[in-house]
């Protein structure tokens, strides 16, 4: 009866010539996906602790305002840096505005005043800041002794002739030797 039974109520459902072997199968494919399923729970639990760790040690004896001071202070760095960098572009503006006034360009030319008289003692120097202006200095030594002067430069030029060696030195410092 059992088996007729069964076999009935299996009829009945729709399943009685139903190959067990499948279900087997069956049964089989689920827990190997049951399986992996575990496998990757187990994963992500183990991502999930490693993060619960950082973060645990980033908010190592902090509360929520404590990290609120951090970042505060972190901002107040920031801003010094800014400032600092601020200051730091004003200095650079200031030296380039006092660089253009310092005397960057030189032109010397050594000559003998009078000929043969003690080799070349005279000479002609000539300084220029970027603007070319700045000033010439003419040194003659002779056996009675030694002269010097000057002639102001302004934009390249000046109001008093120049002497050759003058014009020489004057052109080497504007960098069109001659």
């Amino acid at each position: 009866m059992n088996t007729i039974g069964c076999s009935a109520f299996l009829d009945q459902i729709g399943i009685g010539s139903f190959d067990w072997g499948y279900l087997a199968v069956g049964m089989m494919g689920l827990a190997i996906v049951m399986l992996i399923v575990l496998i990757l729970l187990i994963v992500q639990i183990v991502k999930v602790n490693k993060l619960k760790k950082r973060l645990d040690r980033f908010l190592l004896g902090k509360d929520g305002t404590s990290l609120e001071e951090d970042i505060l202070k972190l901002f107040d760095d920031n801003q010094l840096l800014k400032e600092g960098a601020e200051k730091n572009r004003q200095d650079i503006d200031m030296i380039y505005k006092r660089l253009q006034t310092v005397y960057q360009k030189m032109g010397l030319v050594r000559y003998d005043a009078f000929n043969q008289m003690g080799g070349q003692l005279s000479y002609s120097l000539a300084l220029l800041d970027e603007n070319d202006n700045g000033f010439i200095i003419n040194s003659v030594h002779s056996t009675e002794g030694c002269y010097s002067y000057s002639k102001e430069i302004r934009n390249g030029d000046n109001s008093i002739s120049l002497s050759q060696e003058e014009a020489e030195a004057l052109a080497i410092a504007k960098g069109k030797a001659v």
